[in-house]
């Protein structure tokens, strides 16, 4: 495709994204109606099965409401939402959230006090994320209904609570506190679409004698200055506003790799290594690990000789660890201390695992610069996000399993997908170096050193899927 062409084409999707980005608009009514089915619906499936009893071994999907939320919550809604996030941006959060959607709902009617130094922190995302994945290990919350309800239930009340307290109609908790927005964050700097801010309009249109209709931000992005997709939720209040704002097709690889030199931070970063290629890993892998039975059986011996018994005990309330004897599934206080140990023992490794190769790719980039490795780091986004998609879609499989339905299909679909977002990784990774390389064979040679941070990354899936 010649040039001209391939510039009308780009025309023309355009036009179809502003299109739409106005239809959103128009149909804002329509939008709410549909968060209000939204959060009828997430109510039902964390609010009544915690009701019933807990299903047996004959129970299905479709005989059982609560093997039917765990599905449709574990197997189907969380790994597709992270998916729509790099197809379409944070549509999710702006149209379909029931947390988003009641705190805004709550900030409306609340004090409207303004918002508290503390939660302007730029560490919550990360601290949020890492304590729920923690916990929900913890409680065994991809099994349990009680669990379930305790953390996605607590979450949502601290939602409505935050709203309700801060802000006027905005979502102050899905701005600072929300436990995922970090991670949808970094996802939605892969979409390719994004409102895009002309900023010659904007001018023209603020010296305007015409009265300007203001715009509600529910998550409080500074229209204006609004470069990326990454606080934005998509949904569509600002398409058209000042004739300066308009729903864009773009390259998915723009935000991270002509963006990030200056919109990567610190706590980014350390979500991506520690957070999603650490400790979110751990938590899928911990309980297919041989290895943590043989380091349970050692620790246990070592305590017997010494004659430490309470680490034996299970006498944990379930709200603290998982505590079901009825089901067989009872941790004891050292079974806690040992997921801990393990949880944090993969934030660590992975976090240096992963830093030490960034390091060396920034330092061979020229000068060490700080900022230089947080965007490096950007590159290994998609690689993030794949890895919390195959976690979730590994309950979808087991699953799916019990259902009686052939998953053979299963290992060669993550084995692609493993592939896709590694090149995937390298194509950012490689337009990351052109902007910074002295010299064309310092770029490959700094690409060549991130390597080894991709192959740890697949390492870590490649036990938990085809050698443990």
């Amino acid at each position: 495709m010649d040039l001209a062409a391939r510039s009308q084409a780009s025309t023309r999707l355009n036009l179809v994204a502003a299109a739409l980005g106005d239809w959103l608009r128009r149909h804002s009514q329509w939008i709410r109606t549909l968060q209000w089915v939204v959060v009828l619906f997430y109510g039902t499936l964390i609010i009544v099965p915690a009701l019933l009893p807990l299903p047996d071994e004959t129970a299905h999907v479709f005989s059982h409401l609560t093997v039917f939320s765990q599905f449709v919550f574990w197997g189907i809604w969380w790994p597709f939402v992270l998916l729509s996030i790099v197809l379409v941006g944070r549509v999710w959060c702006g149209v379909l959230c029931p947390e988003g959607a009641l705190s805004e709902w709550a900030s409306r009617k609340g004090r409207n006090r303004a918002i508290p130094h503390w939660m302007r922190w730029g560490g919550w995302p990360f601290v949020a994320f890492a304590g729920t994945t923690v916990y929900g290990q913890m409680v065994s919350v991809y099994q349990y209904p009680k669990a379930v309800l305790l953390v996605l239930g607590g979450s949502t009340l601290a939602a409505i609570a935050i709203g309700y307290l801060y802000g006027r109609e905005k979502r102050v908790w899905c701005k600072y506190l929300c436990p995922v927005s970090g991670v949808f964050g970094l996802l939605g700097k892969l979409s390719p679409l994004h409102y895009k801010v002309n900023a010659d309009a904007w001018r023209t249109s603020y010296h305007s004698t015409i009265r300007i209709q203001p715009i509600n931000c529910a998550p409080l992005v500074a229209m204006r200055k609004m470069e990326g997709a990454s606080d934005c939720h998509m949904c569509g209040r600002c398409s058209g506003h000042r004739e300066a704002i308009a729903l864009t097709v773009r390259s998915p690889n723009t935000e991270v790799v002509a963006l990030g030199e200056h919109l990567a931070t610190g706590w980014q970063t350390l979500l991506i290594v520690v957070g999603l290629l650490g400790i979110a890993i751990g938590a899928f892998q911990w309980t297919v690990n041989p290895h943590l039975g043989e380091a349970k059986q050692w620790l246990a011996e070592w305590l017997i000789e010494r004659d430490i018994l309470w680490p034996f005990a299970e006498n944990a309330p379930w709200w603290l660890l998982t505590n079901y004897p009825a089901q067989r599934d009872v941790f004891s206080w050292l079974d806690g201390g040992l997921l801990l140990a393990y949880l944090a023992g993969m934030g660590l490794v992975m976090g240096i695992g992963l830093a030490l190769p960034l390091a060396w790719t920034t330092r061979l980039l020229g000068p060490w610069r700080t900022q230089r490795f947080y965007h490096l780091s950007q590159a290994l986004i998609p690689l993030a996000g794949c890895g919390i998609f195959l976690g979730l879609s590994a309950l979808t499989v087991n699953l799916l399993k019990n259902e009686g339905i052939p998953v053979y299909w299963a290992n060669d679909l993550r084995l692609l997908l493993l592939v896709a977002v590694n090149l995937w990784t390298l194509r950012l990774a490689h337009g990351i170096c052109q902007r910074y390389a002295p010299s064309r064979s310092r770029h490959w040679l700094a690409l060549a050193a991130l390597l080894p941070a991709l192959a740890l990354v697949d390492y870590s899936w490649a036990l938990m899927f085809w050698i443990w």
